[in-house]
């Protein structure tokens, strides 16, 4: 017979195991929901993506629980976007192996709210905003108090600048303003999570702020073919046309996905043309310059850009610290060191998308087991993340950038030599590999002129004391890890 406090060990031990794999699921929901705003648009997504609660995985059939509050919801989402979760949450987790969409237990309903008394469904249920048309005839003769289908959070004020992304600021704010921009289209050019999306919304809220009575239209490059494909099945393209020449600013996101359809890239060219003609904005974002689109007729790649093409660089590890820094007043009054800052900062280095994820899945782990946030939390509870982030270091590379930084003769990484003035950097170097590398202290050693695995430990241990007594020390190693993982 088991002994009370096993028991209570024991369930404890359960306890904290599903509370860790409730704050994975969550931090996963998040990056995936993000990703379904984008491509649906705000409305859509706030409407019915929103609002889906995120259960727990059958370890049998690797079948995630995905709850909703009203049965008419779930089975709208389960008709509409059932293939699309699934996939993405497949991407996401490989146990997953399907999704479950269903009524949240205990909220089941005889009859959904949203249905009129005859079972019929409201006129404007099924509507499909994501591809969102923004003007004062939205609401009526009081213009516009909100900006429907841009969200809310992605403003010029949320946004943290740098030396990587300020062309690109700067140059939306100028398609935003009240005063007519000397360029038109403005091309966005940024790899993913990089901020571009963030730039055409914010465009958006202060073009609309600027011209209270004007319209706008956002919308990414798939739905818009999407659009295209629906009027024209229907026979709707006169309306098509006329509904977006009307407008005084064209926001298209991801325009790479525009790519092989012959039919909607000529649409597009004469829209682009019509709206140009009348002095109208338009903007564009991608993950490739123009030149670099595959398949885009050459008239169409002449009309992107011709105006400006802004490049958004990768954002060096000042601008990830800034932007570390301005998402923790989300968080007050909670306490994260400036080491563990500086330790996302220095890893997290593919997109500031992750590298807010990260810290988001930090502090969520942090709140719900009563921890610190810690070095060591990071460490642990990151490690998807950061393996994903580290980039293939070798001891080559390292060797040839320490005696760059020292300026000693790489030949001295093997020598035998014992002056101060060469040991040293040498030491740095096996410190730097073991720290940055996979290789074990034998490897290293053979690196280094066929040094034994002693004098590699001696010297990572002895660089280790030295970065704790001496602040020089500090500030060399702090150098050439900003160097070796910028």
């Amino acid at each position: 017979m088991r002994k009370a406090s096993d028991i209570g060990s024991r369930k404890a031990q359960d306890d904290f195991m599903e509370d860790q794999e409730a704050v994975n699921l969550a931090a996963d929901w998040a990056d995936i929901s993000q990703g379904l705003r984008k491509d649906l648009g705000h409305q859509l997504h706030s409407q019915w993506i929103k609002p889906i609660q995120v259960g727990g995985i059958d370890k049998d059939s690797g079948t995630l629980d995905l709850f909703l509050p009203t049965e008419f919801s779930a089975n709208w989402v389960k008709d509409r976007f059932a293939d699309r979760l699934s996939l993405a949450w497949k991407i996401a987790r490989s146990e997953v192996r399907d999704v479950r969409i269903q009524v949240h237990p205990g909220r089941r309903q005889v009859a959904d709210l949203r249905l009129h008394s005859d079972g019929r469904r409201p006129a404007n249920d099924g509507a499909d905003t994501s591809m969102m048309a923004i003007g004062a005839d939205t609401l009526g003769d009081t213009g516009f108090t909100s900006s429907v289908g841009l969200d809310p959070s992605l403003t010029f004020a949320a946004f943290i600048t740098g030396e990587a992304n300020v062309l690109a600021f700067n140059a939306a704010q100028r398609m935003g303003a009240t005063e007519k921009p000397q360029f038109s289209p403005l091309y966005l050019k940024a790899a993913t999570g990089q901020g571009k999306t963030h730039l055409l919304h914010a465009t958006g809220h202060a073009f609309l702020q600027a011209h209270p009575r004007s319209r706008i239209f956002y919308c990414s490059a798939e739905r818009f073919m999407v659009e295209f494909v629906q009027a024209l099945k229907a026979n709707q393209m006169l309306e098509f046309k006329a509904r977006l020449r009307s407008f005084d600013l064209l926001l298209v996101d991801d325009i790479q996905f525009i790519i092989g359809k012959a039919s909607a890239q000529e649409e597009l060219l004469y829209t682009i043309d019509a709206l140009l003609a009348e002095g109208k904005r338009l903007v564009f974002a991608a993950d490739r310059a123009p030149q670099a689109l595959d398949g885009v007729e050459p008239r169409l790649l002449s009309r992107l850009s011709m105006g400006l093409v802004a490049d958004i660089q990768a954002a060096d590890i000042e601008l990830r610290k800034k932007i570390l820094t301005s998402k923790l007043t989300r968080f007050a009054p909670l306490d994260v060191p400036a080491d563990v800052l500086d330790f996302l900062a220095r890893t997290i280095t593919r997109n500031i998308r992750e590298l807010v994820g990260g810290l988001n899945k930090l502090i969520a782990y942090a709140q719900l087991t009563g921890q610190e946030v810690s070095l060591q939390l990071a460490e642990e509870q990151l490690t998807d993340i950061l393996s994903a982030n580290r980039r293939r270091i070798t001891i080559d590379e390292i060797q040839r950038t320490v005696c760059q930084f020292y300026r000693i003769d790489r030949s001295e990484m093997s020598s035998k030599r014992r002056a101060r003035a060469v040991v040293r950097p040498r030491q740095v170097a096996m410190y730097l590999s073991k720290v940055l590398t996979p290789r074990s202290y034998p490897e290293i050693g053979r690196k280094f002129g066929g040094r034994d695995h002693s004098t590699v430990i001696h010297a990572v241990r002895l660089i280790e004391d030295l970065r704790q007594r001496d602040a020089d020390m500090d500030g060399d190693v702090r150098s050439l890890l900003r160097q070796l993982e910028s």
